[in-house]
């Protein structure tokens, strides 16, 4: 079974992947955080996006390739590719901080790409209003991501929104500001057992 975990910034992607790795004995593939324009981009989005994204769209392909290429069992993946294109990548370009023909340059390798990608079994969304987020984000630490702006956070939640309303394959929704995954184990468990009603349809 393939579990990809969709969500914004601090919605809580990494802990429910770890979460569900160790319930399932799944292979976790996360989200490279490592990416070395990442401080660069929060204090000139306009300069470092494009090289920004590329960064995390060259990462999201090598993942895929090892996922398929390794993967036997079950897998769980923090964050998809798709998100990376049509949310991010995609706002950048909305609010004019990626120019059309860097945007143009990086949809053009993103669609090569795609071929590549399998569609999950079930994606998670993991749906968040902004003062939660915001608080997630401030409680894990990273100093790049303390200044980040609110409104960049809900232009990117409209986006999901978005995205999520058209997406067609086996679908679960949470919501972060009425559930707590982490604090509760009563709520992985439910979560765990929407997830396997949904593979089983």
């Amino acid at each position: 079974m393939y579990i990809a975990i969709a969500g914004n910034i601090g919605s809580g992607k990494t802990s429910l992947t770890e979460r569900l790795s160790a319930h399932y004995g799944a292979k976790a593939y996360y989200e490279d955080i490592d990416n070395p324009y990442i401080s660069d981009f929060y204090e000139d989005m306009n300069r470092w996006s494009f090289n920004f994204q590329m960064y995390f769209l060259g990462s999201r392909i090598n993942q895929t390739l090892q996922m398929l290429g390794e993967s036997t069992g079950h897998v769980i993946q923090d964050r998809t590719i798709h998100e990376d294109a049509h949310i991010f990548a995609g706002n950048l370009h909305q609010m004019g901080l990626m120019s059309s023909r860097d945007y143009g340059t990086y949809m053009k390798i993103f669609n090569l790409a795609t071929d590549l990608v399998p569609s999950p079994d079930v994606l998670i969304y993991l749906k968040a209003s902004v003062p939660t987020l915001v608080r997630q984000i401030l409680k894990r630490g990273r100093e790049y991501e303390k200044n980040i702006d609110l409104e960049y956070l809900e232009r990117l939640n409209n986006r999901y929104n978005e995205w999520i309303s058209g997406y067609k394959g086996k679908l679960l929704t949470i919501n972060i500001d009425e559930t707590d995954f982490v604090g509760n184990p009563e709520v992985l468990k439910d979560i765990i057992r929407q997830v396997e009603e949904l593979y089983a349809k």
